[in-house]
């Protein structure tokens, strides 16, 4: 089954939504957090609340959350996730584990099953592989993936990681469809200045309409 198809199914079917809306309220075109000058420049032009400017100083101003080691399991994790491919780039290109280490400060009910998650993975490949996951070769992290990837296959025990594989799926498949990379690979090119001659004249035949003089003259055609 092809990952990336299956994703942006999801997100360009709605069931995303809440969660790109919520990842989308800062900056519009990248998961990167804003440098401090492109943060006041979207908050100005916002018009945002003292509250929310507040907010983000804040959670600009915080340390790291994730450990280097975290970060390369969230990288590698991204990547299986989203892959590079002749259409687009990987999640990692996407610079979505920037956006991971920002949407767990600013959303702190995330941190402890996210970081919970990663210490369970690395757990349970050193119980089979003797070796985290993100120093397993990507056979051992692949076989790994697969148990906790589909839920409806996946034994009970495996309960804990497939729940968060579903959350670091999802906050993958936000970070990326609201990059620049993750637009493009979409498609979406927004609203775009186009040259509209009218409705096509097999249609007004089939509806038995027909433009007059005057409209064609001065409202329809514009070549």
């Amino acid at each position: 089954m092809d990952r990336r198809k299956s994703i942006k199914t999801l997100v360009i079917g709605g069931i995303s939504i809440g969660a790109i809306a919520e990842a989308c309220k800062l900056h519009e075109n990248s998961p990167v957090p804003p440098t401090s000058a492109e943060k006041e420049a979207v908050v100005s032009g916002l018009n945002r609340m003292k509250e929310e400017i507040a907010h983000l100083k804040n959670v600009d101003s915080e340390p790291a959350f994730f450990s280097p080691e975290e970060m390369a399991t969230i990288t590698i994790l991204g990547d299986i996730i989203i892959p590079r491919d002749a259409v687009s780039g990987s999640a990692s290109d996407a610079k979505v584990p920037d956006f991971m280490e920002f949407i767990v400060k600013d959303k702190p009910e995330l941190q402890t099953p996210l970081q919970g998650g990663l210490r369970w993975l690395d757990l349970q490949c050193l119980t089979r592989y003797s070796n985290p996951f993100k120093a397993c070769d990507l056979k051992q992290q692949m076989e790994m993936v697969d148990e906790i990837a589909w839920p409806k296959k996946a034994k009970p025990e495996m309960s804990q990681g497939v729940a968060f594989f579903n959350l670091m799926r999802n906050l993958v498949a936000t970070g990326f469809y609201t990059s620049e990379i993750g637009v493009k690979d979409v498609g979406y090119i927004g609203n775009v200045p186009n040259q509209w001659n009218g409705v096509p004249e097999d249609v007004l035949r089939q509806y038995n309409l027909a433009y007059s003089e005057k409209e064609l003259k001065e409202c329809v055609s514009f070549s």
